[in-house]
C-alpha cells in the first residue's frame, strides 16, 4: 500500500491505524446501527475462524468488481441499509489500494484487508443460526428456432409488466408476442434455469450464449422441494436439486403440474459479460460471490464465511470447515434473513453437485471500511493516536 495517511475529506488519520484498529474497535466500539433483526458486534481478525488459512485466491478481482459498482455512486450515497456499509466515499481509498494488489500474494491480500477493513460479527437477534445454500450457473442445450427436439421456449421480458402465473404462461398466455428467443429440449432444464437465474447455452449447430435474469412475472416464489418433502414424494435427508430434477424427469406426466405450483416465472436476456451478472450489476466470481438479503447486508461488502463443505472434495471430507472471504454481490428470491447466504459455485454439473447438496448452518462476519467503522467508535482517533 502507498501513502502515509488515510484521508476521507474531513479528517486525517494516523498512519499506524491498521495494526491496532481491530483491537481498539473491539474494546471501545459502539456497534453500527443495524436493521431490525440484525445484531452487529465488534470483533477482531483473531476471532475469525480460519482467517490465517485462506489463500484469498480470486478475492481481489471480486472486490474490484464491488468497487466498480460503488465507484459509480456519489460520495454521500449510503451503502446498505442504515448506511451499515458506510457511504461510497468510505470505499474510495480501499478500492484504490486494492488496484495495487497482484491478487496472488496471500500475505499482501490478507494485510490489505486488515489495514482497510474492520470485522464485526453479524447475528440474528432472535438467536437463530445462519443458513447457507448454494447456487450455480446452468449449462444447457438450446436452438434459436423450434424444431422436433427443441420445443420449450425461453422468453424475453415483455415490454409491459405481466402477472400471469407460470401455469398461464406455460398454457400460452404470452404466445404470439415474439418473446421467445431460445428453444430448449427439456422443460425441466428451463425450470431450473429460472431457479438459478443465469446459464450458459450451448447452441445447436455450434457456439454458445450466456443468458441472465431480465425480470419476472411478479408472482411469489414457491419452493417445490418443500412441497415434495411435505407430501412424501422425496425424503428430507436426501432432498437436493439433483433429487428434485431426477424426480421431475422420471415423472413427465406429473412434472409440469408440480413445476406450476411455483407460480413465479423468470424472463431472460443475452448477457455479453464473461460470467453471470449479479444484482450489483457485476460479474460473479465462483467460490467468492455470495447472494444475500439486501435488507440486512450491504451489497459489495466483504463477508467472512464460517460454514461447512456440502460434499467431499478431494482430500476434504463432507462437513469439514468451509471458511473463506466472500463478497456480497447478488440477491435471491429465497435468500431472506440476517444471516442467510447463497454460495455461488460456478458453472456446470460439478458446480451443481456442490450447490445442490448445500444447506448448511454457519455464521459470518461483516468487514466494514475502516472509516465507516471508526465513525461508530468512541473517541477512536485519539485512542489510536496514543498507540503510535
Amino acid at each position: 500500500m502507498r501513502g502515509t495517511s488515510h484521508q476521507n475529506g474531513r479528517r486525517r488519520w494516523p498512519a499506524r491505524i491498521g495494526a491496532a484498529l481491530s483491537f481498539v474497535l473491539l474494546a471501545a466500539c459502539t456497534p453500527p446501527e443495524a436493521p431490525p433483526g440484525l445484531k452487529v458486534s465488534p470483533a477482531a481478525y483473531s476471532m475469525l475462524p480460519g482467517w490465517d488459512a485462506d489463500a484469498f485466491d480470486g478475492v481481489v478481482p471480486a472486490l474490484l468488481n464491488s468497487c466498480k459498482a460503488i465507484a459509480k455512486q456519489a460520495d454521500d450515497a449510503e451503502i446498505g441499509p442504515k448506511a451499515l456499509g458506510g457511504v461510497a466515499a468510505d470505499w474510495r481509498q480501499p478500492c484504490a489500494a486494492a488496484k495495487e494488489l497482484s491478487g496472488t500474494d496471500t500475505a499482501a491480500v490478507k494485510g490489505f484487508f486488515e489495514r482497510w477493513f474492520v470485522p464485526f460479527q453479524a447475528e440474528d437477534v432472535r438467536g437463530n443460526g445462519g443458513l447457507f445454500t448454494g447456487y450455480y450457473e446452468a449449462e444447457i442445450e438450446a436452438a434459436k428456432s423450434p424444431d422436433s427436439l427443441h420445443m420449450y421456449p425461453l422468453y424475453r421480458a415483455p415490454k409491459q409488466a405481466v402477472t400471469f402465473t407460470r401455469a398461464e404462461i406455460e398454457a400460452g398466455a404470452l404466445r404470439g408476442q415474439g418473446l421467445e428467443f431460445l428453444w430448449l429440449k427439456d422443460p425441466v432444464d428451463a425450470f431450473f434455469l429460472q431457479i438459478q437465474g443465469s446459464g450458459i447455452v450451448k447452441l445447436a449447430g455450434g457456439g454458445e450464449m450466456r443468458v441472465g435474469y431480465a425480470g419476472n412475472n411478479g408472482q411469489a416464489f414457491v419452493a417445490i422441494g418443500k412441497l415434495m418433502i411435505a407430501e412424501g414424494i422425496i425424503d428430507r435427508k436426501s432432498a437436493s436439486m439433483q433429487t428434485i430434477r431426477d424426480w421431475l424427469r422420471a415423472n413427465p406426466g406429473k412434472a409440469q403440474a408440480m413445476m406450476n405450483r411455483n407460480p413465479r416465472f423468470i424472463f431472460f436476456r443475452e448477457v455479453k459479460e464473461n460470467g453471470p451478472v449479479g444484482a450489483m450489476g457485476v460479474t460473479l466470481t465462483a467460490g467468492r460471490s455470495l447472494a444475500v438479503d439486501p435488507a440486512f447486508v450491504p451489497l459489495g461488502l466483504p463477508l467472512w464465511l464460517d460454514t461447512t463443505w456440502p460434499i467431499a472434495h478431494g482430500a476434504i471430507k463432507k462437513g469439514s470447515p468451509l471458511r473463506r472471504l466472500m463478497l456480497a454481490q447478488d440477491v435471491g428470491t429465497a435468500i431472506k434473513g440476517p444471516v442467510r447466504g447463497d454460495f455461488f459455485w460456478g458453472s456446470g454439473e460439478e458446480a451443481l453437485n456442490f450447490a445442490g447438496a448445500m444447506k448448511n448452518p454457519g455464521k459470518w462476519y461483516m468487514l466494514l471500511p475502516v472509516t465507516a467503522a471508526a465513525r461508530k467508535t468512541l473517541n477512536v482517533v485519539d485512542i489510536v493516536s496514543s498507540l503510535k
